[in-house]
């Protein structure tokens, strides 16, 4: 069996080393790393070569295509990198993302188990190799890349469950067990990305854009502080005819390197804002956030929050608001958690006060909550009766798990500079600024009577016609 499963990664290396080379984008200083050679062990994502499909089937009333895309790793550190199969606990795990971008917004549609790396070939990708031995070694040299296909990443008997690791440190047990898959779960689809038909659909997302991403957590990589370049992308394009095997997956352009998925967003529409926040201890979220002018004069506001390797997760979102900004078009979604783990699918919730508005997931007293986990991202989104602002306003990420002793951050300030929505021009009888014309106007004119304090047409005092202009707007 590993010979086969070798002689698989061999006849299509070549391959992968030619497609890579061609169609490889990095973004030095960008997403990742300082661009530099990074002391110690770095693993990266060097291509993401070819796509499987998988037969797509139903489960619980939805049908789900199901994909498996191939991750060519580069070492591009100064050190060999232990790639040992389990149950040891130095090998990279590479979790599989599938994004999509529909008006304006982008939303997360899918996601795999991670593959557990079992050995390394020593190619050339990225450069020259030194080669860490001969055949498929459990080490990756300095310099070194190694394919791992499409069919290898889909194949589940290395695909487990993200719960088990630890993707700030790396660390995980080797043998830490699944949850159990229900039994009649459909196996094509176990396991590997999973996507509603109805988000590859082009009858229903018309004008939507897609991309794929992978990414490698391992031990010595995170221990050397070189974990933040880990994740890449590539754009995909979706077949119009649904067959057995869902709908078709095409790869097209570069796979940009080093940079996670959420940065498509950004290629796709220009103005929108993307920043990287560290948590202390831990590991790194990045936020990304858009306002667009809707047909009937609201704002449309989109935040996508991605996870990429911070273990104690994201549990809550707040956006802040101006006096008098009204919400309408709430709402909120999360990648599908699937073939029976134990993570919830339980939407977070929003709370709206007149200062703020704040999505939160489950209490961390329920340990298989929805929350932000690693390699995941929640969107975000309202429509409001103001425009964006570039005055200094500050988001908050709630972080889920407790504190410990090494990052003890409940939250973290994201600066919103834009988009956030600012008060909206108030209404001359809106006294108070508060978007209704009521009792509380009404105190206000009466407490300004005869002065210029309640005065609402400008004839410098407040009287009886300024009490008729709030009677007669009275709402």
């Amino acid at each position: 069996m590993k010979t086969r499963t070798i002689v698989g990664v061999l006849g299509l290396g070549g391959l992968a080393v030619f497609i890579g080379q061609l169609n490889a984008t990095a973004l030095p200083g960008g997403a990742g790393d300082d661009g530099g050679v990074a002391a110690g062990p770095d693993v990266i994502v060097g291509a993401l070569p070819d796509i499987t499909a998988y037969a797509a089937a139903a489960w619980q009333g939805v049908t789900y295509c199901a994909y498996a895309v191939g991750t060519t790793s580069c070492n591009i550190g100064n050190q060999q990198l232990l790639w040992e199969p389990n149950p040891a606990t130095t090998h990279p795990v590479m979790p599989q993302n599938i994004y999509r971008v529909k008006n304006g917004v982008i939303k997360q549609i899918g996601q795999s188990w991670i593959k557990h790396g079992f050995c390394a070939l020593q190619g050339t990708l990225c450069g020259a190799c030194t080669p860490a031995g001969s055949g498929c070694p459990t080490v990756l040299g300095v310099g070194c890349s190694d394919p791992y296909s499409s069919g290898l990443n889909g194949g589940q008997g290395d695909l487990k469950s993200r719960w088990g690791v630890n993707a700030a440190t790396g660390v995980y047990s080797g043998t830490y067990t699944d949850p159990a898959i229900p039994s009649a779960y459909p196996s094509s689809i176990r396991e590997r990305i999973t996507v509603p038909k109805n988000d590859l659909d082009s009858t229903m997302n018309a004008g939507a854009q897609y991309f794929i991403e992978g990414q490698y957590v391992q031990v010595q990589d995170a221990a050397a502080g070189n974990d933040n370049n880990n994740a890449s992308y590539r754009k995909i394009t979706v077949g119009t005819t649904f067959g057995t095997n869902g709908y078709p997956l095409t790869l097209t352009g570069a796979t940009f390197q080093q940079i996670p998925a959420i940065y498509a967003w950004q290629t796709v529409h220009t103005d929108v804002a993307i920043r990287e926040y560290d948590v202390a201890g831990d590991g790194r979220f990045i936020v990304g956030s858009r306002a667009t002018l809707n047909t009937n004069g609201t704002y449309h506001y989109s935040y996508a929050v991605f996870n990429l390797n911070s273990d104690r997760n994201g549990g809550s979102f707040s956006v802040p608001l101006a006096t008098g900004v009204v919400l309408t078009n709430i709402s909120y979604h999360a990648p599908f958690n699937h073939s029976g783990d134990t993570y919830t699918n339980v939407p977070w919730t929003p709370t709206t006060t007149a200062s703020a508005i704040t999505w939160t997931c489950e209490p961390n007293t329920n340990a298989n909550a929805h929350a932000i986990r690693w390699s995941t991202m929640h969107t975000f989104e309202f429509d409001a009766n103001s425009p964006p602002t570039d005055a200094s306003q500050v988001l908050t990420l709630g972080i889920w798990k407790a504190p410990t002793a090494s990052s003890t951050a409940a939250s973290i300030s994201v600066q919103g500079k834009k988009p956030l929505p600012v008060a909206p021009p108030c209404a001359a009888a809106d006294l108070n600024c508060d978007g209704t014309i009521n009792g509380a106007d009404l105190a206000t004119l009466l407490s300004c009577w005869a002065t210029a304090c309640g005065d609402v047409n400008n004839d410098a005092t407040t009287d009886g016609a300024d009490l008729a202009i709030v009677l007669s707007a009275w709402n």
